[in-house]
C-alpha cells in the first residue's frame, strides 16, 4: 500500500485507510527513538525546509528531530528571518526554495490557507504543521497513536474535547480524524468559544452545553489551550471563571470511565485548563503524545518522500 497523497494539509480529506496506514508506519518507525543511536540512513541526501512564519516549541523540533533521525539534512526559516521582511511575497519565497532544489516543506502559518495557497505555485510536497485556525493535522494523527496505544480500537469511543474550539486548529482536526474512525465526538466549552455548525464536520459529533456531560462516560478527555493570540477580548470573564466552569480538575474527572486518559496539545495553562494534578496524574498521556509526535511525523516524512510499507 502507498500513502497516495502529495501533500498533507488537513485530515478532512483522508480516508480512515489512509489514516491507519499513517499510524501503522509511524508505529514502525517508534522504535528508532529507543536505539542507542537514533538515526537511519534512510533519507541521506534529501534536503527539508522548516518554515515556521509563526511561533513554535514543541511542534517545530518534533519535526527538525524526525527529519534527522532519517538522515534528512534541515534548514529553517521563519518570518523574522527571511526575506518576506524585506517584502517579499510568501509565493517568491517558495519559488526560490524550490530553485534551490529542496525536496519537502514543513510550514506553520498564522493564515488559514496558506498551505494550500503556496501548493498552486510549487511541486514540492508540503505538510501542514498547522495554519492559522484551519487545521494541525500532525497533532491529531500523534493524538490518534496515543489513544491506540491505550485502547484496541477508536471506532466507538467516547471523546471529550473541552476548551477554545472555535480557535483550535487542533480540534477541527481531530474532529474529523476521530469521527472518520468512528469515535463519538463531544465538544464543550464556552458558548463565544463554540462555532455554529460545528456538529456538521463530521459524523457523531455532538455539542455539550455543561463539561460534565461531555465529560461523563468519556474514554478520552483532551482539553485545549486558551488561545488569547487568535481571539478577541472579552470570550470569557476572567482565567478563574473559566477554570471554575470548563477546566478539568479532580472533581468533575470522576464523571469520566475510571480508566479515562486525559490527554492536551500543550502548552497548558495550569489550573486554568486543567489542575496540576490532574495534568500529572497518573492518568496524563501527554509526555506520551509528545513521543509519539516525532514517530508520526517520521512516517509522514518518509511517505510523502515517495516511501511505501
Amino acid at each position: 500500500m502507498a500513502f497516495d497523497h502529495k501533500h498533507l494539509f488537513g485530515l478532512g480529506t483522508l480516508s480512515a485507510e489512509d489514516i491507519m496506514f499513517v499510524l501503522e508506519t509511524a508505529k514502525s518507525f517508534k522504535e528508532i527513538s529507543t536505539r542507542a543511536v537514533k538515526k537511519v540512513p534512510t533519507l541521506r541526501g534529501k534536503t527539508i525546509v522548516m518554515g515556521f512564519f509563526e511561533p513554535s516549541t514543541r511542534t517545530k523540533m518534533s519535526f527538525e528531530m524526525a527529519a534527522k533521525r532519517l538522515s534528512a539534512d534541515t534548514y529553517g526559516i521563519g518570518a523574522s528571518g527571511s526575506s518576506i521582511v524585506k517584502g517579499e511575497t510568501l509565493i517568491d519565497t517558495v519559488r526560490n526554495l524550490e530553485a534551490m532544489k529542496i525536496d519537502l516543506l514543513v510550514m506553520r502559518h498564522r493564515s488559514s490557507g496558506a498551505p494550500h495557497l503556496l501548493s498552486r505555485f510549487t511541486d514540492v510536497p508540503i505538510i501542514n504543521a498547522g495554519d492559522g485556525s484551519h487545521e494541525h493535522p500532525t497533532q491529531a494523527l500523534l493524538d490518534m497513536m496515543t489513544i491506540l496505544e491505550h485502547r484496541e480500537s477508536i471506532e466507538g469511543l467516547n471523546i471529550a474535547i473541552i476548551g477554545d474550539i472555535a480557535h483550535s486548529r487542533v480540534a477541527r482536526s481531530n474532529v474529523y480524524g476521530l469521527s472518520t474512525l468512528g469515535a463519538n465526538v463531544r465538544l464543550s466549552g464556552p458558548q463565544t468559544m463554540i462555532p455554529r455548525y460545528i456538529e456538521k464536520l463530521g459524523k457523531n459529533v455532538k455539542v455539550y452545553e455543561r463539561t460534565a456531560d461531555a465529560i461523563k462516560d468519556a474514554d478520552v478527555v483532551m482539553m485545549l489551550r486558551i488561545q488569547k493570540e487568535r481571539m478577541p477580548k472579552h470570550l470569557f470573564p476572567s482565567n478563574r471563571e473559566y477554570a471554575m466552569t470548563f477546566g478539568l480538575n479532580r472533581e468533575n474527572i470522576k464523571y469520566a470511565k475510571h480508566d479515562a486518559i486525559i490527554m492536551h496539545p500543550g502548552p497548558i495553562n495550569r489550573g486554568v485548563e486543567m489542575s496540576p494534578d490532574v495534568a500529572d496524574g497518573e492518568r496524563s498521556v501527554i509526555l506520551e503524545q509528545v513521543n509519539n509526535g516525532v514517530a508520526v511525523r517520521m512516517a509522514l516524512i518518509y511517505l510523502l518522500m515517495g516511501g511505501s510499507k
